[in-house]
């Protein structure tokens, strides 16, 4: 029988913070807590805090609720927006850079990002947190507080990282990136500041307005980084580090820009306490932290064996960036689906919040079952396509010394941020369910299976595409025993997760699918869509085939698009 699917009330008014904005080689990720922080917290900073209590909320009336919807689908529309510009970014680089070049940049950004994905979320989340706590009169106080404080934290961060950019470039057996490394730490003093500025448009609920700067910024960004590249590499320097000088250009031009739109507030005592501040962006960084670590252990530890066995064969620093230029490649089409599926977390989760603090069990279990399930559906039907076309994916986006190598790669490896994905949502239900410190502590976990993981199988593996495929196994076997392990915790909490039969049918319909793919043919990069859809209506007619997908799941997507079914 198929699993009747249960309908969903609609998502909460205010849109939630935008999470961004991110480095070109990542996701905007959010695994060690739950949907970003929302624009209306449920509880205010103590009355000490500011001179005068908030005026209570009006009641939503349909112009604004209009335009709450407005802001959603434009919030929306700039997370797209900023998946697409970087995913563009990641196409022209190899392009320009050549493949051992593109290695080397992405070492770079993927260094950067790390740090700079942190410095962001907390900047965004808590300014946005500080703003909307207090009355209107006084988000003005609350804004020039908080911005304070969130540059003095720029600049130490920022400093710390163009002293440890040796370090990194060392660990990761690249020393000839620790200039670039070094530039890079201009980007995060930029983004520490534009972060703060965002958040406070969010909080001021412009969402119209902080969705503008966030698709301007990535066509920017991407434009800037091409740019900057090929004016170098005409001069006769290095690609590399006119790619980051690009980068650096770009946040430098949309830093005072968002400053024109915002100001920088007025002096005052509104708002949190720098130690109230604090202790909300600690836990928030920490989380975060161990994110970031996770999406880049398996990516640093493999250009740290790559190098080893470079300077042992004597092969040079050119061979191991033209492999991890493969890895990286690989990555690109393998994070997909973590990222269109965090659209899950941003309209579920906050539901399933409410639930809890309303001490609904019942609502609680079937937002978590219901979340989970279509979860599991989504990343098969994402999953299947990459994995069994993957040398075509490839092949339709990189040249050839990507795609000929880069083929197992990607097949491995987008079955890990599948279940990488899952773990995601996993992790931000718990985190709404009040379990943050078990979905962290999760996060860690994992952070230490990937990188024992990586550290055992990839230097005993040849030199060469084997490498790759080591790393990409291990990685997703870490990641797989993760989101076991999740589902469990997620069980305990919310006394669901997804029910037997559905992982077995949609593990087995994954499994065909897949399979099929692996024998089609290449017939030109337009016939990949085509052969892609295909892969994803045999997934599907699969699940339909099995009763798992029926007419009750066809009545929520009705729902969803606001279209009511006949009457039975």
């Amino acid at each position: 029988m198929p699993r009747a699917a249960e309908p969903l009330p609609p998502p909460p008014e205010a849109p939630a913070a935008s999470q961004a904005p991110p480095d070109p080689s990542q996701v905007p990720p959010a695994l060690a807590q739950a949907a970003p922080a929302p624009t209306a917290p449920s509880s205010a900073p103590p009355a000490a805090a500011r001179p005068s209590a908030p005026s209570p909320p009006p009641t939503p009336t349909p112009s604004t609720a209009r335009s709450a919807g407005r802001g959603g689908l434009a919030i929306a529309g700039a997370k797209v927006s900023f998946i697409v510009f970087g995913f563009v970014q990641q196409l022209i680089l190899p392009r320009l850079l050549g493949t051992d070049g593109y290695g080397a940049v992405s070492v770079v950004f993927a260094g950067v990002g790390v740090v700079n994905n942190v410095i962001v979320a907390t900047g965004i989340q808590g300014v946005s947190r500080a703003v909307s706590s207090v009355a209107d009169r006084d988000a003005a106080e609350a804004f020039r507080r908080t911005l304070a404080l969130h540059a003095v934290l720029a600049i130490a961060v920022s400093s710390a990282f163009a002293l440890l950019a040796g370090a990194i470039a060392d660990f990761s057996e690249a020393p000839h990136v620790a200039g670039p490394l070094r530039l890079a730490a201009a980007i995060v003093l930029l983004y520490g500041l534009y972060a703060p500025l965002v958040g406070a448009l969010n909080g001021q609920r412009r969402f119209l307005t902080q969705a503008g700067f966030d698709i301007g910024y990535g066509a920017l960004r991407t434009a800037s980084v091409a740019a900057g590249a090929l004016l170098f590499l005409r001069a006769g320097q290095s690609g590399v580090l006119g790619a980051i000088a690009g980068f650096v250009t770009a946040a430098a031009i949309i830093v005072p820009l968002a400053a024109l739109k915002t100001g920088f507030g007025r002096p005052g005592s509104a708002g949190p306490s720098i130690r109230e501040h604090l202790v909300f962006l600690l836990p928030l960084a920490v989380s975060q932290t161990f994110l970031n670590f996770l999406l880049q252990t398996d990516f640093f530890l493999l250009r740290r064996f790559l190098g080893q066995a470079t300077n042992h064969l004597a092969l040079g620093a050119k061979a191991a960036d033209d492999l991890i230029g493969v890895y990286r490649g690989a990555q690109l089409f393998a994070f997909l689906p973590y990222q269109l599926l965090l659209s899950v977390t941003f309209i579920l989760f906050p539901m399933l919040a409410r639930a809890h603090a309303e001490n609904d069990r019942a609502a609680v279990r079937r937002y978590a079952m219901t979340g989970v399930r279509l979860s599991f559906l989504l990343t098969g039907l994402l999953v299947a396509p990459i994995s069994g076309l993957a040398p075509h994916v490839l092949r339709f986006a990189f040249p050839v010394e990507i795609w000929s190598r880069g083929g197992d790669t990607l097949r491995v490896l987008s079955l890990g941020m599948g279940a990488f994905a899952i773990l995601g949502v996993a992790s931000a239900a718990l985190t709404s369910l009040h379990r943050e410190r078990v979905a962290a502590a999760l996060t860690a976990a994992t952070v230490l299976l990937v990188a024992v993981g990586c550290s055992v199988a990839v230097p005993r593996a040849a030199f060469g595409p084997d490498m790759l495929v080591s790393s990409a196994t291990a990685t997703s076997l870490a990641l797989a025993t993760s989101a076991v392990v999740a589902g469990a915790l997620l069980h305990r909490a919310a006394g669901g997760f997804v029910p037997v039969a559905t992982a077995l049918r949609v593990g087995v319909a994954l499994a065909v699918a897949i399979a099929v793919g692996a024998r089609l043919p290449w017939l030109g990069k337009i016939a990949v869509l085509g052969e892609a859809i295909a892969v994803a209506l045999v997934y599907l007619a699969l699940l339909v085939a099995t009763r798992e997908v029926g007419r009750d799941d066809l009545a929520v997507l009705r729902q969803a698009f606001g279209r009511r079914g006949r009457p039975a």
